[in-house]
C-alpha cells in the first residue's frame, strides 16, 4: 500500500480498533483530499473495509461510507455472510447507511452489489424477513398483504402462479415513488422492481427458493413433533399393560 494511513488503518482494524482506523482514514482525506481517499480505498482490503462500514453510527456522519464507491462497497458488502448475523440487522443497517447518503445514487449501489459474486445473496439477506410482502408487490404494486382479498396472504409461493422467466413487466403499473421513499427495504424493493428488473427477477427467485425451505423445515418439524407425540402415547398402554398383567398375578397368588 502506497498509503501510510491505510497501513495504519489496517492495522488497528486487526487491533480491534474500528473507531481509530476510520480515523486514521479520515486523517488521509483531510490531508491530501477525498480523492486521495477514495483512490487509496481501491487498495484497502475490502474485509478491512467491510469492518470499518458495518461500524456505522446514525447519529454521526462517517466519512468513509460518503466516500466509499459502488464497487468498492460492492466488494466489502458481500462478505458481511461471514459474520454469520442470522438476522441480517448489521447488513441492512449498513446498506443503508451508504445507498441512500445524500447525492448517491442508490440503484448503481445495487446493481454493483448484484455484479460480484454473492452479490444476489447479499440483496437476498437484507429482504429476507420481508419476502411475503415482496411477492405481494411484485403482483399488485402495494406492500399491505390486506389488499386484494384475503387469499392473497395464504397463497403459496409457486412459480406456476405468476412465471418470471416471462416478460418483465408486472401485472401491475409503477408506483408514485414518494409513497415509498423509506430509505429501507420498500425503497430497495421498488428500485430493484422498476430499475432493474433482471436483478429483481433473480432476487426473488432466490426469496422464493428460501422461503420453500423455510416452509419445508417447519412442515419437518411439526411432523417430528407429531412423532414424538404419538410414540409417547404408544408407550403409554405397553405400561399399564405391564401393570394389569402384574396386578393379575398377584391376585392369583392370593
Amino acid at each position: 500500500m502506497n498509503y501510510p494511513a491505510l497501513i495504519e488503518a489496517q492495522s488497528l482494524v486487526k487491533a480491534g480498533d474500528i473507531a481509530g482506523a476510520e480515523h486514521a482514514l479520515a486523517n488521509l482525506a483531510e490531508t491530501e483530499g477525498d480523492k486521495a481517499l477514495v483512490a487509496a480505498l481501491d487498495e484497502f482490503p475490502a474485509k478491512d473495509l467491510l469492518a470499518i462500514i458495518r461500524e456505522y453510527d446514525a447519529s454521526k456522519e462517517s466519512l468513509v461510507n460518503l466516500l466509499v464507491t459502488p464497487e468498492q462497497f460492492a466488494q466489502a458488502v458481500v462478505l458481511e455472510r461471514r459474520y454469520g448475523d442470522q438476522t441480517h440487522e448489521q447488513l441492512r443497517g449498513m446498506i443503508n447507511s451508504v445507498i441512500f447518503r445524500e447525492g448517491a445514487d442508490p440503484a448503481e449501489f445495487l446493481y454493483e452489489i448484484a455484479e460480484v459474486d454473492g452479490g444476489y445473496d447479499a440483496l437476498v439477506d437484507y429482504l429476507l424477513d420481508r419476502t411475503q410482502m415482496i411477492e405481494h408487490f411484485y403482483r399488485y404494486a402495494t406492500f399491505d398483504l390486506y389488499e386484494y382479498g384475503d387469499e392473497s396472504k395464504t397463497r403459496a409461493l409457486d412459480d406456476d402462479l405468476l412465471n418470471l422467466t416471462r416478460d418483465t413487466e408486472s401485472l401491475a403499473s409503477p408506483l408514485d415513488m414518494a409513497n415509498l421513499e423509506d430509505r429501507d427495504w420498500m425503497q430497495v424493493t421498488y428500485i430493484l422492481r422498476y430499475e432493474l428488473p433482471e436483478i429483481f427477477r433473480e432476487v426473488l427467485m432466490k426469496l422464493r427458493a428460501r422461503y420453500k425451505a423455510y416452509q419445508a423445515s417447519l412442515a419437518q418439524e411439526e411432523l417430528e413433533a407429531i412423532e414424538g407425540v404419538e410414540e409417547e402415547q404408544e408407550e403409554r398402554p405397553k405400561n399399564n399393560d405391564d401393570g394389569d398383567d402384574k396386578d393379575d398375578d398377584e391376585e392369583s397368588a392370593l
